[in-house]
């Protein structure tokens, strides 16, 4: 079944994107694209980026035919520098542009929607260098990439293999796409590769969220904790919703449970205040969904074309990606503090001092073997990385193109950090559920609540008992994808 466009896109659907996807262009939705690029032709005086030249150049007369102006428009955008985006970016990217432009008030060509929609339904993928937007006149260099391979410049990937632009299309049964100055501008001036970014991280932060609370309550039975930390009465003198929907589902995964009665009166706060700490999470994610909802149905482009008895072409500046920088930055909070209880998580586990008398570092026979040693020195690592990049990117203006961007809110940093910062959360995850898996191996009681039996039923399924040592890195790997599954 194909994915209609306009939308309203979801974040399922940017992560669907990153295999061929089938997306149509629907009659109503092509009638008004066609209807805005006829107001487009007839329309008269001055047209940012059609008659005229860009930026800060604006003042001045644009090329004297479409093609030209197309060729202006892009080939001076080609100063990115660094490795290239992830694939699955460039693709969600290239499905929020689509999304953009189908909603008809960009005056572009349908042909060019139908470029993107057929590119997405192969494998088709521009290389863009990940270094170059500030995510204010929309993510300039990096679209200017993704547009020239659609033109047959530059490079793209095929099956996953990088190629000269022009083989990619052509072995991809792509013709390479014709533009002039409105259309081009139109591809890159919106915060695309900002939204898709931001858009997968937060699918990815999602899932690990909900993955923490199953870890959680499988680490609470374990060790035999008193759940009364999750007692409806307690939460609802906490007044926070996201604290009520966690401590409800926590309830719901430990029903069953027996207390060892080995424990102390008060656990830890990485257990006691999961409930809070999730809750809040949870929260915020709410707000950040709200943003990509907008995002995701917004027209993000300048100019933008009304057509209709009082028809007018209107500039401003609805390609400046604010709410979407806020958002990531709020999402990097969100990622460094989840983080950080699942850090916290696996050292109570692997601490003899702490975890109900279980061997140190979940070893099977300690120092003879060393269990989950190197796995905790790397969640080190990986907690100290997210609360690096924690730091706020939407703070960081610095004024460019003589002044005409004086303020920028760096959206696309932002969420392209996040989308890095989700990858380590997700395997953070997989070691404390490494951990769990080993803590049952070792020792730990059996679960007595059915929903945590089940879920370790499955850890112990796909992943074997350290035991003796060996490299630990694809099982991290592995448990990562089993408990984002099963969230």
């Amino acid at each position: 079944m194909a994915l209609d466009l306009p939308g309203p896109l979801h974040l399922d659907d940017l992560h669907a994107a990153a295999n061929p996807i089938a997306v149509d262009l629907p009659a109503p939705a092509r009638a008004a694209v066609h209807a805005g690029r006829e107001f487009l032709s007839e329309a008269r005086g001055p047209i940012y980026g059609s008659t005229t030249g860009f930026g800060a150049l604006v003042g001045y007369a644009g090329r004297a035919t479409g093609a030209d102006q197309a060729d202006n428009t892009l080939a001076h955008l080609g100063a990115g520098q660094g490795p290239d985006l992830p694939l699955p970016i460039v693709r969600a990217a290239l499905l929020v542009r689509a999304g953009s432009l189908a909603r008809g008030l960009s005056g572009v060509s349908p042909h060019v929607i139908d470029a993107l929609t057929a590119a997405l339904g192969t494998t088709f993928t521009p290389a863009v260098p990940r270094y170059g937007s500030v995510g204010a006149s929309g993510d300039l260099i990096p679209l200017a990439y993704a547009a020239q391979a659609l033109r047959g410049r530059g490079h793209a990937y095929l099956d996953g293999t990088r190629l000269p632009a022009g083989d990619a299309l052509d072995k991809a049964g792509l013709t390479p796409l014709t533009l002039d100055g409105r259309d081009a501008l139109a591809l890159v001036n919106g915060v695309s590769v900002t939204t898709a970014a931001l858009g997968l991280a937060q699918r990815s932060a999602h899932r690990s969220h909900r993955a923490l609370q199953l870890l959680t309550a499988l680490l609470a039975d374990l060790l035999g904790c008193d759940p009364q930390f999750l007692d409806a009465r307690l939460i609802a003198a906490y007044s926070h919703p996201g604290a009520a929907r966690v401590a409800s589902f926590l309830r719901e995964r430990l029903a069953g449970v027996t207390p060892s009665g080995d424990r102390p009166l008060q656990e830890p706060y990485s257990i006691r205040c999961a409930p809070q700490l999730l809750g809040a999470a949870s929260d915020a994610l709410s707000y950040i969904d709200g943003v990509l909802a907008a995002d995701l149905t917004s027209v993000s482009d300048n100019p933008l074309l009304f057509p209709g008895p009082d028809g007018a072409v209107l500039h401003g500046g609805n390609f400046f990606g604010q709410p979407a920088a806020f958002a990531a930055d709020h999402l990097a909070l969100v990622l460094a503090q989840l983080g950080n209880l699942a850090e916290r998580q696996l050292d109570l586990l692997v601490d003899p001092a702490r975890n109900t008398g279980l061997p140190p570092m979940l070893a099977a026979g300690p120092g003879q073997q060393h269990g989950l040693q190197g796995v905790q020195l790397a969640t080190t690592a990986f907690a100290a990385h997210l609360r690096r990049d924690a730091t706020p990117a939407s703070m960081q203006s610095l004024p460019t193109n003589l002044h005409n961007q004086d303020v920028v809110p760096f959206g696309t940093q932002a969420a392209l950090r996040a989308y890095d910062q989700a990858e380590l959360l997700h395997l953070l995850c997989g070691s404390l559920a490494l951990g769990l898996r080993q803590a049952a191996h070792v020792g730990a009681r059996n679960p007595t609540a059915p929903a945590c039996a089940a879920l370790l039923d499955q850890l112990e399924a796909v992943i074997p008992p350290v035991d003796p040592d060996r490299p630990l890195d694809a099982d991290v790997r592995r448990a990562a994808t089993l408990v984002a599954a099963a969230a």
